[in-house]
């Protein structure tokens, strides 16, 4: 257990980061955990510091990565920007800052997160946003079978963040890596169903991960940031789920070798067990994004 003896007032140091992965209940896990007595509520939810490219990071002293201390009791601060785990160099550059860093991720089948993921990118920026071919067609060049360990020579990052969407579902390269950067009793890993099953149980991990005691009363359920509306484009076809189940396939199982958790509820492994029809999965997903083919808006 930690030292109980508060800490001085001054400056709050990020002590946990939720690094992944986006469309996947970050925004819900970090509310949660901001209603803790000894987490102190971050200025914002995603801070996204190690994630910049263009910080000299041989030269910069931190400064910019804390917050005033407001209450003696505050034992963390959790940062939770959720393209962290994927976007290249920024776990190398937290290790740096800090190699006791405590991190935790959840994870959603690939399949529904790239959905999700292409549905927010519409609903925000409308026909501006990349259609699904294109948003699910593109990849670092040289680089199509995991995420790449840094951009020079691979993609500008402003490309690489608008267009990585099918990238961010390769957990099990991911996974991988931050298990070559931190040991694996400073990760926790969630499922995303299970969590929305069981937020409590979940909760109780995270505080006795973060050695704090336990929830009296656990904080209630409230699912964030959940997109919704309608929008325009062309759906996805069975035949291209198809191929991008097929593409995650290698990606899933070595995601539940390496974290121990179950998978055989997710979308993307019941596709490619034969039961879900791929065209049906299309209509399905075409529907819950309140989707309206394009020219018909």
């Amino acid at each position: 257990m930690p030292d109980e003896t508060p800490p001085p007032l001054g400056w709050q140091r990020y002590t946990f980061s939720i690094v992944g992965v986006q469309k996947s209940g970050t925004s819900t896990l970090s509310a949660l955990f901001n209603a803790h007595v000894n987490i102190a509520r971050a200025p914002r939810k995603e801070i996204h510091y190690f994630d910049k490219d263009n910080v000299d990071w041989a030269r910069t002293d931190h400064a910019d990565y804390r917050a005033p201390r407001r209450r003696r009791a505050h034992l963390h601060m959790g940062d939770a920007t959720p393209r962290y785990l994927a976007w290249p160099g920024a776990l190398e550059r937290m290790r740096d800052y800090d190699p006791g860093m405590r991190l935790m991720a959840i994870f959603r089948d690939p399949l529904d997160r790239l959905v999700s993921h292409w549905t927010m990118l519409r609903l925000r920026h409308g026909e501006a946003g990349p259609d699904w071919a294109e948003f699910t067609s593109w990849r670092p060049e040289g680089m199509p079978d995991r995420v790449p360990q840094d951009l020079r020579g691979k993609a500008d990052p402003g490309r690489f963040q608008r267009a990585s969407g099918v990238l961010r579902g390769y957990y099990g390269s991911q996974v991988e890596r931050g298990l070559a950067l931190f040991p694996r009793e400073q990760w926790l890993f969630m499922d995303f169903s299970s969590f929305l099953a069981d937020h409590e149980r979940h909760l109780d991990q995270g505080t006795d991960f973060l050695e704090l005691p336990r929830f009296t009363d656990h904080p209630p359920l409230r699912h964030l940031m959940k997109a919704t509306g309608q929008i325009t484009g062309t759906p996805p076809t069975g035949e291209e789920l198809l191929g991008l189940a097929d593409l995650y396939r290698p990606e899933v199982a070595r995601y539940a070798e390496l974290t121990g958790l179950p998978v055989e509820h997710w979308t993307t492994v019941r596709l490619l067990a034969g039961e879900l029809d791929p065209d049906a999965l299309a209509a399905r997903y075409a529907a819950k994004a309140g989707l309206v083919p394009a020219g018909d808006g």
